[in-house]
């Protein structure tokens, strides 16, 4: 696949794990783990192949609302495989970057985090955008926040507010949009995705579990992109 095929910032909303464990008799934490596995090869794939940008939707908002034991499962998780990779993403090139609301997060994550960020950070041969605590209304009503006092500080007219103000508040200011974003799993929605920054991205949907989500599924997700004609609302000549 040519360079200019590519897309530059893969954005990826990775579902199934639990539905991936029942169909197979296991528990939902092994579902998780095996989930983890993926992540480390779509890391590398994505890095490997040239693309720039990646956004995994790790948790959101949303997520506080399973199961306790199941949530604490993910943060103890979570910090550990943070530990254990950051270095070797760094080694690769790969620098960490968390967007999300840190309100609400358990500081041993919250340092688990920092760490992996500062231990990663100048690398650049791909950015790694984890969302985690993640909701995109929160996002754009914090962005809103962050505007009106801005504005009522004198530092910003009314009239001067466009899409270019807007993103430069938002998680992911000074990085391009998504050019694609695929959900695993069979589910066809966004689910407070990047509300935002998905406005003309191409959507690729899989019945594929995240846990089966392998190189080869990522290359196909790929080709399908490189396969389109993108318009941005435009109208074919």
């Amino acid at each position: 696949m040519q360079t200019d095929q590519l897309p530059r910032h893969v954005a990826i909303i990775m579902d199934g794990n639990g539905r991936w464990a029942k169909a197979r008799g296991m528990s939902r934490t092994q579902g998780h783990l095996e989930g983890v596995k993926r992540v480390e090869e779509i890391i590398k794939a994505a890095c490997d192949t040239g693309i720039k940008f990646l956004t995994i939707y790790a948790f959101s908002t949303e997520n506080w609302s399973r199961p306790q034991d199941e949530v604490s499962m993910i943060m103890r998780t979570f910090i550990i495989v943070l530990g254990q990779k950051a270095k070797e993403l760094a080694k690769n090139g790969v620098r960490i970057r968390f967007i999300g609301r840190r309100q609400g997060v358990p500081q041993e994550v919250l340092d688990a985090m920092d760490q992996a960020a500062l231990v990663t950070i100048g690398t650049a041969k791909m950015t790694l955008n984890i969302a985690f605590n993640y909701g995109s209304r929160g996002e754009i009503i914090d962005a809103v926040k962050c505007i009106v006092h801005q504005a009522a500080e004198g530092k910003i007219k009314a009239e001067d507010v466009d899409e270019k103000t807007i993103a430069s508040y938002l998680y992911t200011k000074d990085q391009p949009d998504p050019d694609l974003l695929i959900r695993t799993s069979g589910e066809m929605r966004i689910s407070n995705f990047l509300l935002w920054q998905l406005s003309y991205a191409e959507l690729y949907f899989t019945e594929k579990c995240w846990p089966e989500f392998n190189e080869e599924e990522f290359s196909k997700a790929l080709t399908s992109y490189a396969q389109r004609e993108r318009r941005w609302g435009g109208v074919k000549v």
